[in-house]
């Protein structure tokens, strides 16, 4: 035994997979908000502009609809990525 007591690990442990719970959860919230945006933009018309928000800004600028449409794609594929080897992981750790 590590002289830590046992609850103490439990609690540990505890709080940990309420955080992997809570990123899970944050990681399906921006799954979903990106496969609205990806959507909003396939459906525009060709001639409609597009801004793009600057980081941590209220400034927008405008954007190229087909390279920011691609943006979003590629994002909401890592997002994607990320949420099936977070879920790999998961059953993972089930089956040891």
């Amino acid at each position: 035994m590590s002289g830590r007591a046992p609850w103490r690990e439990e609690e540990g442990e505890e709080e940990e997979e309420i955080a992997k719970l809570r990123h899970k959860e944050e990681l399906s919230r921006r799954i979903k908000e990106q496969k609205v945006v990806v959507d909003e933009l396939s459906n525009l018309k060709k001639n409609r502009k597009v801004y793009k928000q600057q980081p941590n800004s209220n400034i927008f600028f405008l954007a190229d609809r087909t390279e920011t449409l691609s943006q979003c794609k590629n994002t909401l594929d890592e997002l994607k990525k990320a949420h099936q080897e977070m879920e790999n992981s998961e059953k993972t750790k089930t089956k040891k």
